[in-house]
């Protein structure tokens, strides 16, 4: 971020810097996770058994959630909140299915006898982690295990801490996962990604968790896949002198209340905004219930930064590349087509990151610490496999032998200057 502030110059000025690096040392956080994956993979249901006492004080025996407690789980559900949740898990599915019919397979002759093509294949078992941490979230379910089944996906695993709020399994139940089991922590992704006696091992990981669940994703990318290493929550918010502060606050609040790390910014070219929003920031924590959480996010890592004009807003937010970015100014779309490094788009004041994060149907597991310049989020896309294929008759072959032979020769390979050539020989 120094860098970038340098080579602006003073087409920036922060009004409010974090105090905090987001940056951490994460050598502890490596060695433990390193432990419980190497022990999982030893020692499977033992070792998790013994983690879920040491970690969640939990003495279960038997891990999978069974079909009577799940079905329980959904039957002790408030009536509202269960329509509440039907309604994400529709427009979710809604939205996923509308996605995937934009992944299309691909059939085409690239020369006369030279056919190329590609299918759209869903990954055949898919691991899910629904994390507890500090709110159920209900809505995280809905986010990782619709998407999947949409898809296609054979079988779909959820693990969640043992002491996650029963509303979450319900939501794991409601949203179509085929198993579910109470294992949280680094523990559930090593159980995951290579299976115990109980728990089978997944194809693919996907669902965000604490520090240790994103260091177990990290140790573990290779023998599995993951979506993404997710790290504390953000949301920035560009705005121009029409953006309205006491909304901007209550957005920023509304994030910060996640967590503790969460990083929480406002990018404006306008000095009079800027400073209206950070009163109402300290206004509102004054009567915020979440305010202990909430201000320490916006105290350690807060920012307020004011642009000379809309180009530098627009690099200086490309920069940050938040998770989640708002779009506060005269025309939003506008604003928002000249916008690129970003995890999910809210454009124009009414499209508060709250109604993504609970039930619109875009999905709110996204990438954080400026993931979002080179990926996009967790999305139906996330749980197929787009793999090649290709046929050849006389033709085709005849068309790209003979440069198969010379730049295998060129290279030295002498097999496969041979595979080339004899069905050239053969014709």
């Amino acid at each position: 971020m120094a860098n970038r502030s340098r080579q602006l110059g003073d087409k920036i000025n922060h009004l409010k810097q974090p105090n905090v690096l987001s940056i951490s040392d994460t050598a502890a956080i490596e060695a433990v996770v390193k432990d419980i994956i190497a022990n999982v993979r030893a020692r499977g249901d033992d070792a998790v058994g013994e983690y879920a006492r040491t970690y969640d004080r939990s003495d279960l025996v038997t891990f999978e959630v069974s079909l009577e407690d799940r079905l329980e789980a959904v039957a002790n559900l408030d009536p509202q909140t269960r329509k509440d949740t039907e309604f994400a898990i529709e427009r979710v599915k809604t939205f996923a299915e509308a996605q995937l019919r934009t992944i299309l397979p691909l059939e085409f002759d690239a020369l006369p006898g030279l056919h190329l093509g590609h299918r759209v294949i869903p990954i055949e078992v898919v691991g899910a982690y629904v994390p507890g941490g500090r709110y159920p979230i209900l809505s995280a379910p809905v986010m990782t295990i619709v998407p999947a089944k949409v898809a296609g996906c054979d079988h779909v695993i959820a693990c969640l801490p043992p002491n996650a709020h029963p509303a979450m399994i319900a939501g794991c139940h409601l949203s179509g996962a085929d198993r579910i089991f109470k294992v949280g922590g680094a523990q559930a992704i090593a159980a995951m990604a290579f299976g115990t006696e109980t728990i089978p091992a997944v194809d693919k990981i996907v669902g965000p968790g604490n520090a240790y669940v994103n260091e177990a994703k990290r140790q573990v990318f290779g023998q599995v896949g993951i979506d993404q290493l997710a790290g504390p929550s953000e949301i920035y918010i560009v705005a121009d002198e029409t953006g309205d502060a006491e909304m901007i606050a209550t957005d920023l609040l509304a994030q910060a209340e996640h967590d503790v790390r969460t990083r929480v910014g406002l990018i404006t070219t306008d000095l009079k905004l800027a400073k209206s929003a950070l009163e109402a920031v300290e206004r509102q924590l004054a009567t915020l219930p979440t305010a202990d959480v909430a201000g320490v996010a916006w105290r350690d890592y807060g920012e307020i930064t004011v642009c000379a004009d809309e180009a530098a807003m627009i690099e200086y937010s490309d920069h940050i590349a938040a998770e989640h970015l708002e779009v506060h100014t005269r025309d939003a779309h506008a604003t928002a087509g000249k916008l690129r490094n970003y995890g999910s788009l809210f454009i124009g004041k009414l499209a508060s990151v709250v109604y993504s994060d609970k039930c619109c149907g875009t999905n709110h597991t996204l990438p954080t610490m400026a993931a979002g310049r080179y990926t996009g989020g967790l999305w139906v896309g996330s749980y197929v496999k787009v793999c090649t294929h290709q046929w050849l008759d006389e033709r085709g072959v005849a068309a790209v032998a003979p440069p198969s032979v010379r730049q295998s020769r060129t290279e030295g390979m002498e097999g496969h200057r041979r595979a080339a050539a004899l069905r050239l020989s053969r014709q």
